[in-house]
């Protein structure tokens, strides 16, 4: 026991010894098609940086489902999270759980395009009343924000029929065969693809930030700090794009409470 005790002292107290690791949350889009092993190598080589910066050992743990995630972020089980729904990760940051260290840079706007055929009678999103609308999954991102645009034109639940269906890409199907009048997406490849064969976009939704990178409340300020300047500077060094290469992104930025304040309110968090 005094050896063990003293090992322990050891290790609390020389530089560069690991202390406890920190857990990193990934949770991805449930709309979007990607393997567990495609995400993990996605985000190893951040967490990696990360570790660095802190000294201490940062696991990615894989979180698809995001009602685990919820319950995981509830009791603050994880440490940090990259949260792709915007709707999971600022619900946490309205309770006063995490605070948002970073944005991913380029998805800071994300925009739902409400389609149509292009010889479709409506002009505007009021005119959808009656119709039939297929959105993602209900739980996806797009999906509350559709019903953030409903609620913006005060639709009641029996003036139109929305319809789901899993993946972003399935929209479009739907519209061409009859089984909506009018889709929702916020992928940019299917929009393009949609306009690009003649059909329209009816109207665009409030631009929101997603794939917000937290933080759990309980970390010390001085770790919460090194987090912030690691992901901040990935993008600005050889080492750091290259840590960022195999997520595809180009880097983070600095977040604006302002615009977070907004969305949470906008989204009915």
């Amino acid at each position: 026991m005094r050896r063990t005790f003293f090992a322990l002292l050891l290790a609390a107290t020389l530089p560069g010894v690991a202390a406890a690791q920190l857990l990193f949350a990934v949770t991805e889009g449930v709309t979007y098609q990607a393997t567990p092993k495609e995400i993990r190598e996605k985000f190893e080589p951040i967490a990696d940086a990360l570790g660095k910066a802190l000294r201490r050992e940062v696991k990615v743990v894989l979180v698809p489902a995001y009602d685990d995630a919820r319950a995981g972020l509830g009791k603050q089980e994880y440490d940090i999270a990259f949260v792709h729904p915007a709707h999971v990760a600022l619900a946490e940051v309205k309770a006063g759980r995490y605070r948002t260290v970073a944005w991913t840079s380029a998805f800071t706007d994300y925009t739902v395009s409400i389609l149509a055929k292009a010889d479709a009678p409506m002009k505007t999103f009021a005119d959808v009343r009656g119709r039939t609308l297929v959105t993602p999954d209900p739980d996806s991102i797009t999906a509350v924000m559709v019903r953030a645009m409903l609620r913006g034109e005060k639709f009641g639940a029996k003036d139109l029929v929305v319809r789901t269906t899993r993946y972003q890409d399935a929209v479009p199907f739907y519209i061409d065969n009859g089984f909506a009048d009018v889709g929702a997406t916020a992928a940019r490849a299917v929009v393009k693809s949609w306009t690009d064969k003649g059909g329209k976009v009816l109207v665009k939704s409030k631009p929101v930030p997603i794939k917000q990178i937290i933080v759990s409340t309980k970390l010390p300020a001085d770790d919460v700090e090194r987090i912030r300047e690691t992901l901040l500077a990935l993008g600005n060094s050889d080492a750091g794009r290259k840590a960022l290469a195999p997520s595809g992104y180009k880097g983070f930025q600095t977040p604006d409470p302002a615009v977070e304040t907004a969305s949470i309110a906008w989204l009915g968090l």
